[in-house]
């Protein structure tokens, strides 16, 4: 049996880190590895506002312009679990680098793109790539670090992904309007290679390899099963407002749903036989890690799809150019990285109420400004938004670090990094399965309303209503939860 081989192999993952990490400089292997975060969820949203441009050079269609970002976000999402547990066979150091230099050559690739043709197909490598890197940071993390000081690095992951969601449009915005040496939106890929570079240099000295428990061979089918279900969700769900909700986008869901129920009889099947499925079902014994996992889906529901009716509003609704949108998004960074660095103080003693604060903060701020965007209208300045931008800010900042400690909390040791990939999803296809029920939602309202700019306004106030019950439901969750403190 192949689970009777990898206790040893754990246990001498164990002590090879234990030992390696007392010599390495554990602020440098955090740094390293929140830099691969960084830019892979910086790549998520800073497209969004190089679309115009990338559109207009290349002469792109609609559907091309929409593919460079929706190939990313599928790509990525659909591929971490299998990233997670490819981390735990082969070594999360090994993937995290393997991952680091795909992501690397496929950012360079984006930034020479000749045609929309290849600008998708790199898109979508990068998307796996970054898929290989994410999932093995919280299990570095995990390993790396213990009792308090894990706690903290937890938190910093969780301030680094709001802060590259919070500013990737002002970072966008900003870096095409300098128009570095005339290449316009190609410097929002160029970046990446440097900090690439960089961060593989340091990639060995910092960061000690760990492995964890489970078979010694990858679960092929559960890969494919996972990543086809998942992959169909989500391309799905993002295409099919676009298309008007052709017959096509219900039967991709219709299929995902039944590739979802094949997945979970293959890995309740693999598990019995004791042959290492691709997520092991007993992760989902602990009551702290599934009904977690469930409020991260919904929190990330309402966080990702603000994102994108914020940035329509802004510049469609408001006439706000993409640098001058990417500003208004620094009062929710404000707040975002004020309520980081106060949820790290807590970090060792984060419990579920606690937690259940942040996403309440979050629906009152979206409240607050789907009042404050009523009243405005299109005569009122925008910058009477940036209060309430500052609390909806403080909601995000008071929830990601510590929702994604509190969940990690319950997780298997062993099964750190398929624990970290199954959460990676719950984030990334949050966020990204948020923009299609948003679009439902904003673009129906903003035909009714006329679609021309003075509608928008009223489109954007409808839409935060969803938005405002996912927070409070996102609390409810983390309430359901135990009430339990952080796992030292």
């Amino acid at each position: 049996m192949t689970q009777e081989l990898t206790p040893d192999i754990a246990v001498e993952g164990r002590e090879r880190t234990a030992s390696d990490s007392a010599a390495a400089p554990s602020s440098g292997a955090l740094v390293v590895v929140l830099v691969g975060t960084f830019i892979t969820v910086l790549d998520f949203f800073i497209a969004n506002v190089a679309v115009p441009a990338i559109k207009a050079d290349l002469h792109a269609t609609a559907a091309q312009a929409q593919m460079i970002v929706v190939g990313y976000g599928v790509a990525f999402t659909s591929g971490l679990i299998t990233g997670g547990r490819l981390g735990d066979l082969y070594g999360r150091r090994r993937l995290f680098a393997l991952g680091m230099t795909l992501f690397m050559v496929a950012s360079a690739a984006c930034s020479f793109a000749p045609n929309v043709t290849v600008l998708v197909v790199a898109r979508i490598l990068q998307g796996g790539s970054a898929a290989l890197m994410v999932p093995q940071v919280l299990g570095i993390i995990g390993t790396v670090y213990t009792g308090a000081a894990r706690d903290r690095a937890f938190n910093v992951y969780g301030l680094v992904i709001g802060l590259a969601g919070v500013f990737g449009q002002f970072i966008g915005g900003a870096l095409i309007s300098v128009d570095i040496a005339g290449l316009s939106w190609r410097t929002i890929f160029l970046i990446n290679v440097p900090l690439c570079l960089i961060s593989l240099a340091l990639t060995r000295r910092t960061i000690p390899e760990s492995k964890g428990q489970g078979g010694t061979r990858l679960d092929l089918v559960g890969a494919l099963l996972i990543t086809v279900s998942l992959g169909l969700v989500v391309f799905a769900l993002l295409e099919g407002q676009e298309r008007h909700w052709p017959v096509w986008v219900w039967e991709s869901l219709a299929a995902a749903a039944v590739l979802l129920a094949v997945t979970v009889w293959h890995l309740r099947r693999r598990s019995a036989a004791g042959r290492g499925p691709l997520i092991e079902p007993g992760m989902f014994r602990s009551r702290l890690f599934s009904v977690g996992l469930v409020a991260t889906v919904v929190y990330f529901l309402a966080m990702g799809s603000f994102f994108f009716t914020l940035a329509l509003y802004l510049q469609l609704g408001r006439g706000l150019s993409p640098l001058e949108s990417g500003l208004m998004f620094l009062a929710l960074g404000a707040g975002y990285f004020g309520a980081s660095i106060v949820s790290a103080r807590f970090a060792a003693t984060v419990n579920a109420r606690r937690v259940a604060a942040g996403p309440l903060v979050l629906a009152i701020g979206y409240t607050a400004i789907a009042l404050t965007a009523k009243d405005l209208r299109l005569d009122g300045s925008v910058l009477w938004l940036l209060p309430m931008l500052l609390v909806a800010g403080l909601g995000m900042g008071l929830t990601t670090g510590p929702l994604t400690n509190l969940v990690l909390g319950g997780a298997v040791p062993e099964h750190a990094a398929a624990a970290s990939g199954l959460l990676n999803t719950a984030q990334e296809g949050g966020a990204a399965v948020g923009v299609a029920i948003a679009g439902t939602v904003f673009f129906p309202a903003l035909a009714h309303a006329g679609g021309k700019a003075d509608a928008y306004p009223h489109a954007f106030t409808v839409t935060l209503i969803p938005l405002v019950c996912l927070g409070v439901l996102a609390s409810l969750l983390v309430l359901a939860a135990p009430g339990r403190a952080a796992r030292r």
